[in-house]
């Protein structure tokens, strides 16, 4: 099990364009504005981390994760700041790398990276990129990032990137740059982190935690045959808390259904109701939203099945309004973190 001081508590937003008071749509502008603050807020009660998504699509404001996380690390002093994900698909490592040794100096070492193939696949057209590279560009880009983390001069060649000879890249970092990579459920990405020495961040969306133990199990194992040191374990899970579980379920519903419905009709799924969503919100379900007391009991369980070291909370979906995000975070810190390590001890 793993130590109960030690696990880390955090938070993710996609930057989701989110209601007024009067029921209107905010800008993308106030939108990221609210976000910095958000980040301010979760640094003040104490939690461990706080992700930004990268999106291209009208539902998120957040396209360009660094600048924002720039923004937050110049009013922040002590919480780890970083991506949920990066699609580094779509993207170049080397740049990737460059930017986030730039955001790891200006906040003093507290940049992370989380890379993901990306479930919305808006990044691929926007790039040029052909979805039908999709794993190529995936693991060839992984392998050079892996690379490009030593820190020294790299020379590689892949099948979809221009190949590198003694390039060395610039800026360096003081003391490494902390990574990870986003795992959905396929054994192959499993494999995949542990084979290039990044950490397993696990995105559970849909079922219970134990789903995921065989995952955990295999990373673990994986790192023993890749005769890696032991690297940490995470997971990212939708949640939002208020004072009692009814207030919770009452004001997250309707941002949960209407992002549920708009990509399920993308995506063939069917439409969101009341009785899937308390499936979602139980002990078997996916969904991280209640009272203090009882998001902590379940983070504390899920941290024990899999042997987590991390749980990062994805706190905004949909349109739930700023005021109320900023509450969830307020309690997340103050009351959920000291109940899940008082469960876990």
């Amino acid at each position: 099990m793993p130590d109960p001081t030690a696990v880390e508590l955090g938070l993710d937003t996609f930057g989701d364009v989110t209601r007024d008071a009067s029921g209107q749509l905010l800008s993308d502008a106030q939108t990221i504005r609210n976000v910095v603050d958000q980040a301010v807020l979760a640094d003040q009660v104490g939690l461990s981390f706080f992700g930004v998504g990268e999106h291209h699509r009208r539902e998120f404001a957040i396209s360009s994760p660094e600048i924002v996380l720039a923004a937050a690390a110049a009013r922040t002093e002590s919480i780890h700041l970083g991506t949920a994900v990066t699609v580094l698909s779509s993207d170049d490592p080397v740049r990737v790398y460059e930017r986030f040794a730039t955001l790891d100096a200006v906040s003093r070492g507290r940049a992370e990276v989380i890379l993901g193939r990306g479930s919305f696949i808006e990044s691929f057209p926007l790039f040029g990129y052909d979805l039908r590279d999709y794993e190529t560009l995936f693991d060839e880009k992984l392998d050079l990032f892996s690379r490009l983390l030593e820190e020294k001069p790299v020379t590689w060649e892949g099948t979809l990137r221009a190949p590198l000879t003694a390039a060395d890249v610039f800026p360096k970092t003081e003391n490494g740059l902390r990574a990870w990579v986003g795992v959905g459920g396929t054994p192959e990405s499993v494999v995949r982190a542990a084979r290039y020495g990044y950490g397993l961040m696990l995105a559970i969306i849909g079922g219970p935690a134990d789903r995921f133990r065989p995952f955990a199990d295999l990373y673990r194992r994986s790192l023993t045959t890749f005769e890696r040191a032991e690297l940490p374990i995470g997971v990212h899970s939708p949640g939002h808390i208020a004072d009692t579980d009814q207030q919770a379920w009452e004001e997250a519903y309707d941002g949960f259904a209407a992002m549920n419905d708009t990509i399920g009709r993308e995506r063939g799924w069917p439409p969101y109701s009341r009785m899937r969503f308390q499936r979602d919100v139980g002990p078997e379900g996916a969904l991280y939203v209640g009272s203090p007391e009882t998001v902590a009991r379940k983070i504390a369980e899920t941290v024990k099945t899999l042997g987590a070291q991390r749980f990062d909370m994805k706190f905004s979906t949909g349109t739930i309004s700023h005021e109320r995000l900023l509450r969830s975070i307020e309690l997340y810190g103050t009351k959920v973190a000291p109940l899940v390590r008082d469960m876990l001890a």
